[in-house]
């Protein structure tokens, strides 16, 4: 009981505080609604289950014997995790031209995990807590877990951001929340990149 417990706060911790995804996510919310949004819950939550699968079960020793592949992997990610800030911040807050754009889709939900360097993080860390050389039960516990849990946390950032909705009335208070969602996106873009390329890594 003490490990699924364990499992359950790490995944909680992981999927619900701030980050890259989860600011998409708020941001969609807000300029589409929950259940245009649901689709890009949906790709950012199988995209990382299917990363933590793809790390637990080998990526992880490969990643032991070469770190230097987070590098390669931080580079470009944090380049398309800051135009994905750029898009945000530059999106239109007239309602006529929000309908005619196109909500955030699931194949960006799969990319945006694979090419983000905190989701890599969180995947190497969860399995080297959580998997065991003698058995592969609780690394697939693990998972189960993170997938459902990742699920309801994102969702939740979908509902605030279609609440919101209530607060940004306007076109100027869409505009200034845009230019505030995208600018912390690219500020993260650039600290991701910085911490992964400056700051010594171990595994």
């Amino acid at each position: 009981m003490s490990l699924l417990l364990a499992m359950f706060g790490f995944s909680l911790a992981m999927s619900i505080t701030p980050g890259p995804v989860n600011m998409v996510i708020i941001s969609s919310g807000v300029n589409y609604g929950f259940i245009r949004t649901l689709p890009f819950v949906s790709g950012a939550t199988i995209g990382f289950t299917l990363l933590l699968a793809a790390i637990g079960f080998g990526l992880y020793q490969v990643i032991e014997i070469y770190p230097q592949l987070l590098r390669y992997v931080a580079i470009p990610g944090s380049i398309y995790v800051a135009y994905t800030g750029y898009q945000i911040a530059a999106a239109p807050t007239n309602h006529a031209d929000i309908e005619r754009l196109q909500e955030p889709r699931f194949y960006q939900g799969v990319l945006l995990q694979w090419l983000n360097p905190k989701a890599w993080i969180a995947c190497l860390s969860g399995v080297a807590i959580f998997s065991s050389s003698d058995s592969h039960s609780s690394l697939l516990t693990f998972i189960l877990i993170y997938f459902l849990i990742c699920y309801i946390s994102l969702s939740v950032w979908a509902l605030a951001g279609d609440r919101a909705q209530l607060l940004l009335t306007n076109q100027y208070r869409r505009k200034v929340f845009n230019h505030a969602m995208g600018s912390l996106l690219i500020i993260c873009a650039v600290y991701l990149l910085y911490s992964q390329i400056f700051i010594p890594q171990s595994i």
